[in-house]
């Protein structure tokens, strides 16, 4: 008897294992594709999310086009604009244009335009000595731009982004004589 009614028990303990195991399956039948609905949603949204962003990292915002400063300078060794104002960061291009008549070689121009920490004097003394470079030292550190030597009626521009730290940055001639004479002015980069 006892044999039989343990057979018994075991029967019905497996028939509820089965049912359990039978639910489970179908349990997960159910849940399965939308477990997986769900993981393939996800992936989708990664995957614009990433193409949207590489995208957007590749396409630029127009840019606005640059302030133009446009500079005379003349035999008087004198520029015709002696101040102007940029914000920071903001795309600068200036143009010097050498109105006099004076041959370059004894009266040459050109435009300098340096950060706010770097001694004007310091630079002023290694451009004596660079006329090979257009009265432009080599390697000087804190040169935002330049134009070349300019002769009677040349001119000559260069683009550089204002700083970001508001302030004044001189700009002048570097040929020997002209900024004690004068030939020079200030750029002030303000909100």
């Amino acid at each position: 008897m006892k044999s039989q009614l343990d057979v018994s028990k075991n029967r019905a303990a497996l028939r509820k294992m089965g049912e359990a195991k039978h639910r489970r399956g179908a349990f997960t039948a159910l849940t399965k594709p939308k477990t997986m609905k769900k993981t393939v949603i996800q992936y989708s949204l990664c995957f614009i999310a990433l193409i949207c962003g590489a995208l957007a990292a590749c396409s630029q915002a127009p840019s606005a086009p640059p302030k133009e400063v446009k500079i005379q300078a003349d035999d008087k060794m004198k520029f015709d604009v002696t101040a102007f104002e940029a914000k920071p960061g903001q795309k600068v291009k200036i143009t010097l244009t050498n109105v006099g008549v004076t041959p370059k070689y004894s009266m040459g121009h050109n435009c300098i335009v340096l950060d706010r920490n770097v001694n004007v004097q310091a630079f002023l003394d290694a451009a004596s000595m660079a006329a090979a470079t257009d009265y432009v030292p080599k390697d000087f550190k804190g040169v935002l731009g330049h134009t070349k030597l300019l002769g009677p009626g040349e001119s000559d521009s260069f683009e550089f982004n204002a700083p970001y730290i508001p302030g004044d940055y001189p700009f002048f001639c570097s040929f020997p004589g002209h900024y004690s004479q004068g030939t020079k002015g200030m750029m002030t980069v303000k909100q």
